[in-house]
């Protein structure tokens, strides 16, 4: 029985189509789910989701809540700074700075000396969604941090503290490429 050309290439392309289902058979060299930058990536992203819930009522997102916090924290910070404090590219503080500052939550001073730079502050409005929201994400962690164990958490602390410090020097020595 003779096949025709169609039938004939698509039975040529069957093998092919099988060895994928092969090669997944056997013991991947990286499995995504244990890899630990992709976990701590899932870990990071799940937590900023869930933290969402004490800001979002107010219209922020998570890049003007990193700059809300900082300037509650210091008080006065240029946005490079800011950047340099949240590890946020520039671009994304400068939106985030906007925004705060069209919601009048953040006023901006130029900088006599660089008048390229501006230094930022909160508003009375900004410093009073500042202190409604920092109880209310300290209740959060408080709330995260019961999945650690008390006896665990300092050396949790410090893994975390560990991680940080190593994955910055492996920046560092990569010239901060990626």
């Amino acid at each position: 029985m003779n096949s025709s050309p169609v039938q004939h290439a698509a039975a040529k392309a069957e093998p092919a189509e099988e060895a994928p289902a092969t090669e997944a058979a056997e013991a991947p060299i990286l499995r995504l789910e244990d890899f630990l930058p992709h976990r701590l990536n899932v870990l990071s992203s799940l937590v900023s989701q869930a933290l969402t819930r004490v800001y979002a009522r107010h219209g922020i997102g998570i890049p003007e809540w990193r700059v809300l916090v900082s300037l509650g924290q210091f008080g006065v910070m240029t946005g490079k700074a800011i950047g340099a404090r949240t590890h946020m590219h520039k671009t994304k503080v400068s939106r985030a700075v906007a925004q705060l500052e069209r919601r009048k939550f953040l006023a901006r001073r130029a900088n006599r000396d660089d008048l390229r730079e501006a230094f930022l502050s909160l508003t009375p409005a900004g410093r009073a969604v500042y202190e409604e929201l920092a109880p209310r994400a300290l209740e959060f962690t408080d709330r995260l941090s019961e999945a650690v164990t008390p006896a665990d958490r300092a050396a949790f602390d410090r893994a975390m503290k560990d991680l940080t410090a190593r994955s910055a020097k492996l920046v560092a020595e990569s010239g901060g490429q990626t």
